[in-house]
Formats: structure tokens, C-alpha cells, sequence
């Protein structure tokens, strides 16, 4: 019978126990389950792997409780199969506890105020964006003041900060 040294023990992989890895799979299923929830344009966009999106598709249409507990399984057993980290952060970032999406977003809104008060501002963003659609926003930012002024619904408002949105990736702006 051989015994195993201090030196092999410390290269083998850490010991997980039984519970842990039933609760690392119950959380996997449940973050497949969270993607039940979403809209099918949505789960689309995220590039899921395509047996994960046809199964998740299929449990929205399931009705019987017993049919989707065993789909919830399904869906369990294929998110340990993928990488279940950049589901977790588009997860994250739909629910809004992405703190640098936040920041990203908040950032846009005080951009799109200055706009609308400034036109020093469209100067500025110009310089820094030179590839930035330049009548459009001017048409936007020009139909949001004249909005404010009638008291109209803030439909030019909000499609400015769509265009922003668009125009402006999280990447990019600082």
C-alpha cells in the first residue's frame, strides 16, 4: 500500500463536498431559471449556447409542473456544461446591479442634460466623437428644448438618450 507525500497531496484539485456541489448546482439552475424568465428577443442577444436557448425556449412553453420541474433540471445540468459568467453579468447589468453600467448610465443622462442646456456641449462631444451622428442629435436636442417649453411628454428626451446610448458605447466614454 502506498502512501501519498506532502508534495503530491498539495497538486491535487481542492476537495469539494457533497453539499457544496449540490448547491453550486442548485444556483446554476437557478440562474437558468432566471433566463426563463426573459423575453425571447432578449435571451437571443445574450449568444447563449444553442441547446441552452432552445431549452429555455421550451420551458416557457412547458404548462404541467412536473414537465417543468424536469426541464429546470435540463437547464441545470447545461449551464454547468457553459460558462456561466457572462450570463451572470447580463443578468446582472438587466436588473441594474452592474455598478460601472450604472455609472455608464448616469453619465449619459448628465451628457444629455448639458446638451439640452449648452450648446457648448455638442461642440465638445463633436471634438471627442467625431463619428457621432451630428444632425440627428441636433434635431433631437432642438425637438427635447422646444418639448420642455410646450410642456409636451418627453418623446425627443428620451430618444436623445437612446441615440446617446447608441452613438456612445460603455467602453468608449469616460
Amino acid at each position: 500500500m502506498k502512501f501519498k507525500t506532502d508534495s503530491q497531496l498539495d497538486t491535487t484539485e481542492e476537495w469539494v463536498s457533497k453539499t457544496q456541489m449540490k448547491k453550486q448546482m442548485n444556483d446554476l439552475q437557478a440562474l437558468g431559471l432566471e433566463l426563463t424568465r426573459l423575453s425571447s428577443d432578449t435571451l437571443k442577444k445574450m449568444n447563449l449556447p444553442e441547446d441552452l436557448l432552445e431549452a429555455v425556449l421550451t420551458y416557457q412553453k412547458i404548462t404541467s409542473n412536473s414537465a417543468l420541474k424536469r426541464q429546470a433540471q435540463y437547464i441545470g445540468r447545461l449551464m454547468r456544461q457553459t460558462d456561466h459568467t457572462p450570463i451572470s453579468s447580463y443578468l446582472a447589468r438587466l436588473k441594474g446591479e452592474n455598478k460601472a453600467h450604472n455609472a455608464y448610465l448616469q453619465r449619459l443622462e448628465n451628457l444629455r442634460l448639458a446638451l439640452i442646456a449648452d450648446d457648448k456641449a455638442l461642440t465638445e462631444l463633436i471634438s471627442r466623437y467625431p463619428d457621432i451622428d451630428i444632425n440627428n442629435l441636433r434635431t433631437l436636442i432642438r425637438n427635447a428644448r422646444k418639448e420642455q417649453a410646450d410642456n409636451k411628454p418627453p418623446k425627443a428626451f428620451r430618444a436623445l438618450f437612446q441615440q446617446l446610448k447608441t452613438e456612445i458605447s460603455e467602453d468608449n466614454f469616460a
